[in-house]
């Protein structure tokens, strides 16, 4: 399973504001995994805020960055698109559209003040919407009798294990996600908690979205 079949992109579509020295910079994010819809939100966005100073844009499509835009529509040049696009890559999301809209407040920000307003309002836009790690995950079950179950809730929960579900018979049956680096690990721990009574399953597999609690960009 190959790296890139891992990334980050945003929870959600979504929107931030920050008011910076009377200018409002309005932040609106998308999902977008085309030309064509991030083409099309541009233009939603654009159209909604028709009477703003400025619609500044920028998107990147595919895992490697394939297909990219920016704009700073009528922002001095090097100061908005192509700053937000930088942002964009440096936080290492993918298949993402945003579009910072200005309503200019009467106090100039200068080339370096419009630089950072438009990088803050992507990253702190990010951070309000969330950020999401979609990983493809092995599905696994196993099953246990009934008087482990309180400890091993308590161990997946501990290590953030993703449950899909626990079905009650005559044991508890755990379906759960896992990606392939955990596997053996988690075998190992059970196997160690239940005193070698245990067998993993391979279900299936499947994509997941995974909501970042803390996130450290230059780490994902």
């Amino acid at each position: 399973m190959s790296e890139k079949e891992n990334f980050l992109t945003i929870k959600e579509a979504g929107q931030n504001e920050l008011i910076i020295k009377k200018s409002r910079f309005i932040a609106s994010f998308a999902r977008t995994d085309t030309k064509e819809k991030a083409e099309a939100f541009i233009k939603e966005v654009s159209k909604k805020y028709h009477d703003a100073t400025h619609n500044t844009y920028a998107y990147t499509i595919g895992l490697n960055d394939e297909q990219v835009k920016a704009s700073d529509n009528g922002e001095p040049q090097g100061t908005a698109g192509v700053v937000e696009l930088k942002a964009l890559q440096l936080m290492k999301l993918k298949n993402v559209t945003v579009v910072v809209t200005r309503y200019f407040g009467g106090i100039k920000l200068g080339a370096g003040g419009l630089i950072r307003a438009y990088s803050n309002s992507v990253t702190e836009a990010a951070k309000a919407i969330g950020v999401v790690k979609r990983v493809l995950q092995k599905e696994l079950s196993f099953s246990i009798p009934y008087n482990r179950l309180d400890e091993i809730n308590h161990y997946l929960e501990k290590n953030d294990v993703f449950v899909s579900n626990r079905k009650y018979g005559t044991d508890v049956t755990f379906t759960l996600f896992v990606e392939d680096k955990d596997i053996k690990p988690l075998e190992a721990d059970l196997t160690n908690l239940l005193n070698g009574q245990v067998t993993l399953k391979e279900i299936g597999q499947r994509y997941n979205e995974i909501l970042l609690k803390e996130v450290n960009y230059h780490e994902q």
